[in-house]
């Protein structure tokens, strides 16, 4: 509650709190409202593991309830997406109309990714079909203060391992790299999409096209905290489940939003690793949450 806190000074400002898939609470909001920016998803990788009926019922039951009250009202709908849509494509930077390589459906952790394809699947059939004015936006790496590290996203939780002086801990090798994009780079990207005729219809990445490696990250965040933090690498059967499978980069190819929207991402990671430091420590640490028992580690510094 925290997060939203402060926005409750505007009296136009309404907080709800319910689930997507309530069918009789979705047709009085959106009958209320003039956009649907649909950003309620089962998220993060260690509950997408842990809960995958969960993660498939939200994301597809969800948004279908969604869509179906959004062409009721005819309002305009904009679905946030993933850049796990591009499950193991190893040809980067991704631009939204590459082929998809997906796991065998046997590894949990393409549940997700399916079940965010999907609807984007009924968001475009929608639209095509029954002339609703959809638009799709990939997001990657979304960063920024207030971000929970509850389910694993991974620049909150190195950050409250570092300040905390437990032990930053990354899974796997720590090579496999991201792209972290500012929340404050990508809202007016979202809005600017929601209010340009000309995105209907059409899939959007958004996201920064700076690249580091994970074990860089824990290394940035250790000397931006000045903690005395051990980095450690767990491998991935210890912290999710065996077999897991994990994408081994993620870049996007931001050509489209650029050339419809002139958008670029300006606030570069050091600032915005300084700003959630900033955050931190006036706020506390929050939702740190102990890492499970670690059985085979290896200190990297």
């Amino acid at each position: 509650m925290s997060n939203v806190e402060h926005l409750t000074v505007n009296p136009n400002f309404q907080l709800v709190i319910e689930t997507i898939t309530n069918a009789a609470a979705m047709d009085r909001l959106v009958s209320e409202c003039d956009l649907i920016v649909h950003l309620a998803a089962a998220v993060g990788v260690e509950l997408i593991v842990r809960s995958p009926v969960h993660t498939i019922e939200t994301n597809v039951m969800g948004t279908e309830t969604v869509l179906r009250t959004a062409r009721r009202y005819r309002k305009k709908t904009l679905i946030a997406s993933t850049s796990e849509i591009y499950g193991k494509l190893n040809s980067v930077p991704f631009s939204e109309d590459d082929d998809s390589l997906i796991g065998a459906t046997s590894h949990h952790r393409w549940a997700y990714a399916t079940s965010k394809a999907l609807d984007e699947f009924l968001a475009l059939a929608y639209h095509k079909e029954m002339s609703l004015p959809v638009v799709i936006f990939r997001l990657f790496n979304t960063i920024g203060p207030r971000q929970r590290g509850r389910y694993g996203m991974v620049v909150p939780r190195f950050l409250r391992q570092a300040l905390s002086g437990a032990d930053i801990t990354v899974y796997g090798d720590g090579e496999q790299s991201r792209c972290f994009c500012d929340v404050r780079d990508v809202v007016p990207a979202i809005i600017q999409l929601a209010a340009e005729p000309e995105a209907e219809g059409r899939v959007f990445n958004i996201g920064n096209q700076a690249e580091i490696t994970i074990l860089d990250l824990a290394r940035k965040v250790k000397e931006m905290t000045g903690s005395q933090s051990a980095i450690i690498l767990v491998p991935y059967e210890q912290a999710t489940e065996q077999g897991f499978e994990d994408m081994r980069r993620r870049v996007p190819d931001i050509s489209r939003v650029r050339e419809l929207l002139g958008w670029e991402p300006r606030i570069a990671l050091e600032r915005s690793i300084a700003d959630i430091i900033t955050y931190l420590e006036r706020e506390g640490l929050g939702d740190l949450i102990s890492e499970r028992p670690v059985n085979e580690r290896v200190v990297v510094g």
